[in-house]
Formats: C-alpha cells, sequence, structure tokens
C-alpha cells in the first residue's frame, strides 16, 4: 500500500522545490522554474511561475574562487586585535570579541563576534552581520577616529539591493512561508497514513512527539518531510529542506531527493540548532535530519544536521559550534562518511572532535534505532580525531579492517561514462596524485574536463585552474558535455540546461597564463577549507615554470613543483589531476611513460599516470585511445580505444569487435594511413582454367605416387 502512495506523491514532485531564476532573455515575461534537485541521470520536470517582472543578468561570482589579496594569519589578527586594546578568547576554530555592532548596555553575551582563524572572515550572532576581515578592520578604524563604543550594523549591510534581487528574496520568504504553512503536523494525521509515512522514509521508530519537538512536518502534495531552518536572534523561520522518496520501477530500491528553499549556496541550516542550549557543551553532528532525530530520541544529547551533508561543512557555521568542548561526528556508515568526519574535524579543531568509526555494529543513527542499538555505547566508543603518532598495529587495526570489509568503496568513486577507466584504476580516490598527458592538440583539456564532469555530476567537489584556456571557453565546453549536444543550435533549452549545470559543486580559478606555484598552492588551499574540494585539475604545468627562479635548471623547477602538488594531495586528503606537456616525439611514435616532459620525478611521485595516445595520420574512428601506464592502487594497467563526438565534445568507448584497423597507401605522398574496415568475409575470387588444369595435374600426381609406395612395400614384405 505504502508502495501506491510513494508513486501518488513522486508524481507532484515538481510542482515544489527550490527556486531557480532565469537569466535574462528577450520575452515579454519571464518564468520561474520550480525544481528538485535530483541525481544525475533523473529527468527533472517542472512547472512554471509567471512573474511580470524581467531579471537583468547579474554574474555570480560564487563560483568562481579568489584568494585574498594579502592572505592572513591567526598571528596577524591577534597582533592587529592588541594594537586596537580589544580583547579577545582564542577559540577551537575562531576568535571571540565583543560584538561592535551592539550597543553595549544591550550586550546579551559579551563575545558574540566571531573571526575566523583560517580567512579572517567575521560574524556577528546577535546582528548576523558578516563580512571580511578587511571589512572589520576598517570598521575598528573608524570607531578608534570617531571614538565610538559601537557601529550600527547597517554600516556593513548599506549595499543596496537590485529591485531583482529584492523581488528573488522576497519570492524565496513567499515560497517558504507557502510550503510551511501548508505542511501538516504528523500529530494532525491519522495513524495509518502517519505510519505510511514514516515507513516510506524508514522512520517507523522516530515517535511524533520527537517530530513535533524538532518542528517536522509533511507536505502532502508531494509526500515530502519538511525540515525548518529556524535561524537568527529570534528564531524565525528562513528556509525549509523538503524529503522526498521515490521508488525505481525495476529494482523496487526507493531513492530520495532534496530540495532547499533557498538555495543550497544560501542555506546555512544546521538543523536542530534552535534546540540547543547556551550552557550544552556537548553535541552530536550527523550528516542528516533523520539522524538527529534518532540521537535526539535515543539519547537526549544535542544534535544537529549538516546542511550538505558529507560534501561541505560551510565555514559560515563555525561560530554555532564554538560554544561546545566535545563533538562527535557520526555522519553515517560508509568509507566516504568516515573521509569526511577526518576532514571536517580538522575544521572544528581535533582536540575536542571525535570520530564514531562506520561498521557492522556501528550504522547510521537512524539505522541504529531501528536495530535498537545502543546509541550511549556507541558514542562512548568514538575514537579521538587527533592522534600524536601511530605505536603499533592496534591504532591501524580497525582502518585495515574497514578497508578490507568495504572494498569497492575504498577504490572510490567510479566513473558513469567511463567504465573501461572503472576495471583498470577501479575509482577516484582523495589523496592521490593523477599525472595526465597527450599530443599537443589531441585534445587533453576537452577529456579531462569530461573525467571531471563526470565525477562532478555525482558530488565530487571540483576546482578547476586552467591556465591555457580561459573559463568562459572552459565553462562551455564542460557545459556541451553536460547537456551531450550542440547548444548552439538550441539556445532555447540554455537556460535549462545553465540552471542544472549551476547546482553542480564546479569552482574555478581566475588565473590565466603564467603563475607563481605559491600563489596556487594557496588559492587551493583556501577553496579546500571553504568549499571542502574533493578533486582539482591543474591545466598545465608549464605554465607555472616561468615564474619561478630563473637561476635554477627548469628540471629543478619542475620537480619542485610536483613535490609541492605531492604534499598538497597527501596532507589535504585531496585528488590533484596535473596534466603536463610531453616531449616531442616522431608522430607515429606511441608516447610513453618516459616521454613526460622532465625528469623521472614526475612518474614517480604520481599514484596513477594516464596517457592519450593518437595516431597523428589517422582521421577517421579509432586514432584515440586511454593508457593507463601506472596504478599504484593494485597494479593493474591497461589501455582502451576512445570515440570523440564532435556534436557533444564528449568521448566514448566504441563498442567491443565493431571496427579493425589496417594499414593502406596514400595515395599523395605515399604515407602509412589507416582505414576502418568492417568484420565482413570477401568473397572468394574465381579460379582461372589454368589454375583449375594445374590443380588437377597435382591430383594426378599425388595418386601415382602413392600406388607406387604402396607397391614397394607390398615387395619388401
Amino acid at each position: 500500500m505504502w508502495k501506491m502512495l510513494l508513486s501518488k506523491g513522486t508524481a507532484c514532485l515538481s510542482q515544489v522545490g527550490a527556486p531557480m531564476i532565469l537569466h535574462q532573455r528577450h520575452f515579454t515575461s519571464i518564468c520561474m522554474r520550480l525544481r528538485f534537485r535530483a541525481p544525475s541521470g533523473l529527468q527533472l520536470k517542472s512547472c512554471f511561475l509567471r512573474h511580470s517582472r524581467i531579471r537583468d543578468y547579474k554574474k555570480d561570482a560564487k563560483y568562481t574562487v579568489e584568494f585574498p589579496v594579502s592572505p592572513i594569519t591567526v598571528t596577524d589578527i591577534k597582533h592587529y586585535l592588541r594594537s586596537k586594546d580589544v580583547s579577545f578568547h582564542d577559540g577551537y576554530s575562531c576568535l571571540h570579541i565583543p560584538s561592535i555592532f551592539v550597543e553595549s548596555s544591550a550586550r546579551k553575551d559579551s563575545f558574540s563576534l566571531f573571526i575566523d582563524k583560517t580567512t579572517g572572515q567575521f560574524l556577528c550572532k546577535d546582528t548576523l552581520v558578516e563580512g571580511s576581515w578587511e571589512d572589520l578592520q576598517d570598521c575598528l578604524e573608524v570607531m578608534q577616529k570617531d571614538e565610538q563604543d559601537w557601529l550600527s550594523p547597517h554600516v556593513l549591510l548599506g549595499y543596496p539591493e537590485s529591485m531583482e534581487e529584492q523581488d528573488e528574496r522576497e519570492r524565496e520568504l513567499r515560497e517558504v512561508q507557502r510550503i510551511w504553512s501548508s505542511s501538516v503536523p504528523f500529530s494532525d494525521l491519522s495513524e495509518e497514513e502517519a505510519q505510511l509515512i514514516k515507513t516510506m522514509f524508514q522512520i517507523t521508530k522516530v515517535s511524533n512527539a520527537t517530530l513535533k519537538k524538532f518542528g517536522v512536518r509533511l507536505f502532502k502534495p508531494t509526500k515530502s518531510l519538511v525540515f525548518p531552518w529556524f535561524g537568527g536572534p529570534n528564531s524565525s523561520l528562513k528556509g525549509v529542506k523538503l524529503l522526498s522518496a521515490q521508488q525505481n520501477r525495476d529494482t523496487e530500491k526507493v531513492s530520495y531527493n532534496e530540495a532547499t528553499i533557498p538555495r543550497n549556496n544560501s542555506y546555512h541550516s544546521l538543523f536542530g540548532l534552535h534546540l540547543v542550549g547556551r550552557m550544552d557543551s556537548d553535541v552530536v553532528l550527523t550528516g542528516h535530519e533523520l539522524d538527529t532525530l534518532a540521537v535526539s530520541q535515543a539519547t537526549g544529547h544535542p544534535s544537529v544536521a549538516l546542511p550538505r551533508g558529507v560534501s561541505c561543512l560551510p565555514p559560515i557555521l563555525l561560530p554555532y559550534l564554538e560554544q561546545f568542548r566535545r563533538v562527535t561526528l557520526w555522519l553515517g556508515d560508509n568509507i566516504r562518511s568516515w573521509e569526511a568526519s577526518k576532514i571536517f574535524s580538522r575544521k572544528l579543531g581535533l582536540r575536542r572532535c571525535s570520530l564514531v568509526r562506520p561498521g557492522e555494529y556501528r550504522p547510521c543513527p537512524v539505522e541504529a534505532l531501528a536495530q535498537g542499538k545502543n546509541f550511549d555505547n556507541i558514542i562512548k566508543s568514538s575514537i579521538p580525531a587527533g592522534h600524536k603518532s601511530i605505536v603499533s598495529f592496534r591504532q591501524l587495526r580497525e582502518d585495515v579492517y574497514g578497508e578490507l570489509a568495504n572494498t569497492d568503496q575504498v577504490a572510490g568513486v567510479k566513473w558513469s561514462r567511463f567504465p573501461e577507466l572503472n576495471r583498470i584504476l577501479k575509482g577516484h580516490r582523495k589523496g592521490e596524485l593523477t599525472v595526465f598527458t597527450g599530443p599537443t592538440g589531441s585534445g587533453k583539456t576537452t577529456f579531462i574536463s569530461e573525467l571531471a564532469l563526470d565525477l562532478c555530476m555525482q558530488g565530487v567537489n571540483t576546482l578547476w585552474g586552467s591556465f591555457e584556456i580561459n573559463n568562459v571557453r572552459l565553462a562551455k565546453i564542460m557545459l556541451t558535455q553536460f547537456a551531450m549536444q550542440k547548444l548552439e543550435e538550441n539556445l532555447e533549452q540554455y537556460d535549462c540546461w545553465a540552471d542544472r549545470f549551476e547546482e553542480l559543486p564546479l569552482y574555478f580559478m581566475t588565473f590565466h597564463g603564467q603563475q607563481n606555484i605559491k600563489t596556487v598552492v594557496d588559492t587551493m588551499q583556501h577553496a579546500v577549507y571553504m568549499y571542502d574540494i574533493n578533486h582539482v585539475i591543474i591545466d598545465n604545468l608549464q605554465f607555472m615554470m616561468g615564474q619561478e627562479n630563473l637561476s635554477l635548471d627548469k628540471f629543478a623547477v619542475q620537480d619542485h613543483i610536483i613535490g609541492v602538488f605531492r604534499r598538497f594531495a597527501t596532507n589535504s586528503s585531496c585528488h590533484i589531476t596535473l596534466i603536463i606537456h610531453p616531449r616531442k616525439e616522431e608522430d607515429d611514435r606511441e608516447l610513453q611513460t618516459a616521454s613526460i616532459f622532465g625528469s623521472a620525478k614526475a612518474s614517480q611521485e604520481a599514484d596513477n599516470v594516464l596517457i592519450l595516445q593518437e595516431k597523428k595520420l589517422v582521421t577517421c574512428p579509432g586514432r584515440r585511445s586511454l593508457q593507463v601506464t601506472k596504478n599504484r592502487f593494485d597494479g593493474d594497467v591497461g589501455i582502451f580505444p576512445l570515440d570523440f563526438l564532435k556534436s557533444s565534445l564528449t568521448f566514448s568507448t566504441p563498442i567491443k569487435g565493431k571496427h579493425k584497423l589496417r594499414k593502406v597507401s596514400g595515395k599523395a605522398e605515399n604515407e602509412e594511413v589507416e582505414e576502418v574496415v568492417k568484420k565482413e568475409k570477401a568473397p572468394k575470387a574465381a579460379k582461372s582454367p589454368r589454375a583449375v588444369q594445374n590443380q588437377e595435374s597435382k591430383t594426378e600426381n599425388m595418386k601415382q605416387n602413392m600406388k607406387q609406395n604402396e607397391a614397394k612395400h607390398e615387395a619388401k614384405e
């Protein structure tokens, strides 16, 4: 019965979702698309609401990563605060100072302004004013010059919003209020209906009292759970997250889709934070709202859920977690959640974090509740995030067992467009360095952009550093690969594909041309901290060698740069794909590992070496192939052909046995070229009369010889 209810709910799935405002087009009116964010490959249905105002085109800089002009350190911040006689407390990830945006007589908490130790970004929890370190310095300078005790919050909120931005924000608020007012508390549902909904979302053990405590409701038109975002000094409703269920008819498996209003970039909800008391010192951090419900019901401990699960911990949320002396990270039951726990604990402060290691007896909280596990024992068994040293196998024992028991997850994220690469490399793993090379003009950037796009569509946070082509051209290539069609011929579909492409966790560095390695690495470090980047592409190494010390040997400079990237990949648990041009080779020779420009350090430091092979004298399918010459994970190497589809700028693996190659002589310059020949047997040529006569004479001679041999044999006997 609940399966029928599930199908009925998902049929209306497209009627609500995160508002996606289209760029301006020359229409009489514009449509605002409301849709759910769904996994790659899922076709999204849409509905449209008419609006009379046309939104002006506005370039969104959030998808471009820029590092501050002068990187700040915590030592610099402390020195400046002391020079201004500003008292501060040294927290776990932030410095705490008295808020300068609240009158001293009205301050509830004397240290309510938080400064991020890594970036210098600040946030006042009382007024929700936020800004950069330079903004805070300007405010302190103005206060000192004018001899003021405080500043109005509108000092930094003085950037006027455009009419389009105001309309968008108001539409979002109206949509949030509409969904919230239309949703129904579980206490108002019949017992049978409430049980059916709980069965759909596998929360039969979660009581109605717990759902009411956290404000969880049901949005009936789409049969979605509604999780509220209460924020601000008055804990007002600022947004909602909707969770819907969908059943695959073939496999009968249930998948869950999320939608947030406002959009993900502006949705900074720590679900359950409004229930945390000011004196609470312990918290359990989960990766999903349902897990937070389970932890709270089973233990009564404070628990909050991250807004984007295990994919990212936005630094803007760190001030809200500063009050806790102990943070237990229980993010899930797989390898990816375990890796995210270790990365997030660095942001939160290793000394106060403990991690729940995934295992058979430690599933995710909502499953542990269903199985009747003892939550207190699981939380007590969590291990400290930071170890001074590994002294024996005992500290490694559980990690080794985890890799043996989850070999498929340990292998990394699988490519969906390149199954042959999965067969050789097994997957894309964090903390590795991949060196990629290929002949000039063979399509290295085009291929690696699709390779990275494939992973990005599966939730791998990606940072592109393209020093050879500009970001507009690169984004155009990737959007074409994403849409799998020529958008120049289908401009009416551009906004649809651009909206979906914009939702990908994809960022670009603003560098172009030769760059200094330190500047590039600083930007990468900033991106890893801010956006939890998992994959960095550098295209290419040669563009960073011109900015280094010219007195050094070019090979020594290259070795230094490769060593820097190797350390960064290991220390930041981030996969780096480094494109390096090869040495000049003859056109008819295939590239080898030794063909990589420079010394042998590139191939020695790399975990994986990929070569895009190209037969330059060939103009038909089958001219390109991808060769894996090094695979440190399990040693498998190999090569497989690629077909390039110019209409979509994509590479694909040709069907086995479809074509074969042979060399023929060219008519113009007697050069050897290859042509595609289908596997068909050629008809046998008819034999000439002379050939038939010769064949008959040979047969007669063979018969006479056989008779003579038999006569000799009888004579001997």
